[in-house]
């Protein structure tokens, strides 16, 4: 084990930031920390980082009012000379901590820091070979260091010749890049990482991802990128109400997990309810009677023994249970793009063309400064274009939203400020809708200037989702959220039956949310109608740029059309030729889960029918009604089926299959829903 705490406590000013957690990492783990802002997600880092110790605990028999880390911090001497005590159970583990923290020997901990307190005065290059273990110009490890610090240097996006640039001279951003680079170049035993992706573009982060999947140490990680702990994490972490609870896997599969162990809470928690309710039942039923009084006293008894299952906390990601309908459909086609060019003050940045239908869902991705923003301004008719046609269709009721749009400030409460805006909405249905959102209960009785940046985003987005536009314009829509808050909007986003236009550098929220990509790169834009992943997958599977060479058959006849575009006019949109391909493309993508489930169903009806059967075969032999005219090779097979089975455990058995069953016809008519709404959103 490399770095473990048992039963530990860390307070801050009087408040237990973390309850007596449990935490472990092994050598090579890259584990993910998640959980809402405020839960102590950071408070762990330091904790880790050795820069906060853990609460006096009377239970462990020591005597000092507070423990002592002797880690040794990468890039810090440590000269602390007490004895460490060894655990005898543990080889080559010390006990650095006697309240609880255990590592490995000599273990080195480096940390990033949004501020860096580098010499602003120093050159990059100054600051980077601080950290060479090798003075000597002409050594080997010299070389292999500077061979390091130029992949890192360029991989983060730096030119080589910005090496002589002053620390000073560089943005915040890249400051926070630097110091990424410097600690990696330490290489220390356990890596600390909170937000490392803050202030890198797509490329930056997907470079960064490949580097720590191959990064030979362990890396903890606080994020609330998605994608990002997709890719890296092999745990997680969640941090809630100030414990630790660990999954195995990336983030997808701790959702994955969570979600069926609260379904498995859940059902549990309904059982015991419903066994409560029937013995109290009988306790009233039997108490007052002489001959039964005995029973209810032990079954009073028994209530009391019990170990109550606690009742489940929804899972505030899927909450939205009704779709979003916006207030009237407008036309089917939403916006027209005719050799546009977008810019400021006639200077165009790019060329596009392009038709979005009702309903598609179209995420824009691209580098920071390429002309993103600006075309979504342009649809919005905030600015004109520099030249060519940029067209609304008709009935459109346009809901826009950028990160001006959240710089609200006001004394009312959110509950006040929200009913202002919506006066018609009852008590009832206004804490409903501000639930819906994360602003029940106490978070209602916030006042707005006291929201974060995060919360007063989503506040305005809560706003227009209830305005129910037909058409919504949105850039960067998840900025300074966090994980529970994205996956809500998300939630809502998939429920809205409107047209959505969006910039975004949340990969994970482009995957779940949008239908289509527009893809903005230097003077031209690529318009993929397959969604982000098929998007990323064929991308990296092109070697030669050559993107409809290397499609699957099926996707063959819809990009088709793109590779007949003449190289003229390849800085166009480009848009599919045949709305028939299109269509056919979609279904068939929405028919996939259908006919998967199908095939499920199938199979696990013939294994209810066998249990069934078993069941019914053994009844019919208690019951003795078992039909002695059988052949005899009949009579054989069921006697030695039988002879395997006790009743009770048959029962069992069809019961799951029976419930396995149902669970399986229900997502296959939810499934059956999806792909008819399709059709009739497309037809």
């Amino acid at each position: 084990m490399l770095y473990q705490i048992k039963d530990g406590t860390v307070s801050v000013g009087g408040h237990t930031i973390l309850s007596h957690i449990e935490f472990y990492i092994k050598e090579k783990e890259k584990l993910a920390v998640v959980g809402k802002n405020g839960a102590g997600k950071t408070t762990l880092l330091k904790l880790l980082a050795g820069e906060l110790t853990l609460d006096r605990d009377d239970r462990r028999g020591n005597g000092s009012r507070r423990s002592e880390s002797y880690v040794k911090a990468a890039g810090k001497n440590n000269n602390n000379k007490k004895k460490n005590i060894r655990n005898k159970d543990n080889g080559n583990k010390d006990i650095r901590n006697n309240a609880g923290i255990m590592t490995s020997r000599n273990i080195t901990i480096g940390m990033l820091r949004q501020a860096d307190k580098s010499d602003r005065d120093k050159t990059i290059e100054e600051i980077l070979l601080e950290s060479c273990p090798d003075r000597d110009t002409y050594s080997k490890g010299r070389f292999d260091y500077e061979m390091e610090y130029d992949r890192l240097f360029t991989g983060f996006g730096f030119a080589k010749d910005e090496k002589q640039r002053k620390f000073g001279s560089f943005s915040g951003g890249e400051q926070t890049k630097i110091s990424l680079i410097k600690l990696l170049l330490e290489k220390p035993d356990l890596l600390l990482l909170d937000e490392p992706t803050n202030h890198l573009d797509m490329k930056t982060v997907e470079w960064l991802e490949d580097y720590l999947i191959n990064y030979p140490k362990a890396v903890v990680m606080v994020s609330h990128d998605r994608a990002f702990l997709d890719k890296v994490s092999t745990a997680v972490y969640e941090l809630e109400n100030g414990t630790l609870h660990r999954y195995a896997g990336n983030y997808t599969q701790y959702r994955a997990q969570k979600l069926k162990n609260m379904q498995i809470q859940r059902k549990a928690y309904e059982r015991q309810q419903e066994e409560i309710a029937h013995t109290q039942e009988l306790i009233e039923k039997f108490k007052h009677k002489p001959k039964k009084a005995a029973f209810a006293r032990s079954r009073k008894t028994m209530l009391s023994r019990m170990q109550r299952i606690e009742k489940p906390v929804e899972d505030e990601a899927h909450i939205f249970t009704e779709n979003i309908d916006p207030q009237f459909p407008g036309g089917k086609w939403v916006y027209e793009a005719k050799e546009l060019k977008i810019g400021y003050d006639g200077k165009a940045l790019l060329e596009l063309s392009l038709r979005i239908r009702r309903g598609q869902k179209i995420a824009v991705i691209g580098d920071n400064g390429i002309g993103k923003t600006t075309f979504l301004k342009t649809v919005a008719g905030m600015i004109p274009p520099v030249k060519g046609i940029s067209q609304l269709g008709n009935n459109l009721l346009l809901g826009y939203f950028d990160q001006q749009s959240a710089l609200i400030d006001s004394e009312k409460t959110v509950r006040d400020h929200f009913h202002e805006i919506f006066p018609a909405l009852n008590e009832k249905d206004l804490r409903r809708t501000l639930g819906m959102y994360l602003f029940g209960g106490a978070n209602a009785s916030k006042r707005i200037n006291s929201l974060s940046g995060g919360e007063k985003s989503r506040l305005i987005l809560a706003e227009l989702l209830c305005g129910r536009p037909n058409l919504l314009v949105l850039d960067e829509p998840t900025n300074h959220m966090d994980i529970p808050a994205k996956e809500t909007l998300e939630s809502a986003f998939k429920k809205y039956r409107g047209t959505m236009l969006f910039v975004s550098h949340d990969r994970y929220f482009i995957k779940q949310v949008a239908d289509a990509i527009l893809v903005f790169e230097k003077d031209s834009v690529m318009y993929y109608p397959f969604g982000y992943d098929h998007y990323v997958s064929r991308l990296k599977a092109s070697q030669d740029g050559n993107l409809p060479a290397l499609m699957q058959a099926k996707d063959q006849a819809m990009v088709e059309a793109l590779a007949a575009v003449p190289k003229p006019e390849r800085h166009q949109t480009r848009q599919l030729s045949t709305e028939e391909a299109y269509l056919e493309w979609k279904l068939g993508l929405a028919a996939e889960p259908v006919l998967k489930l199908a095939d499920k169903a199938e199979g696990a009806r013939k294994k209810l029918d066998e249990a069934g059967y078993a069941l019914a075969c053994e009844q019919l032999m208690q019951a003795g009604t078992y039909d002695e005219s059988e052949s005899n090779e009949d009579k054989g097979m069921k006697d030695e089926g039988m002879d395997n089975y006790d009743d009770t455990l048959i029962k069992i058995e069809y019961n799951k299959l029976k419930e396995s069953y149902e669970e399986i016809c229900k997502k296959w008519t939810d499934e059956c829903i999806k792909w008819y709404d399709v059709y009739l959103d497309e037809v």
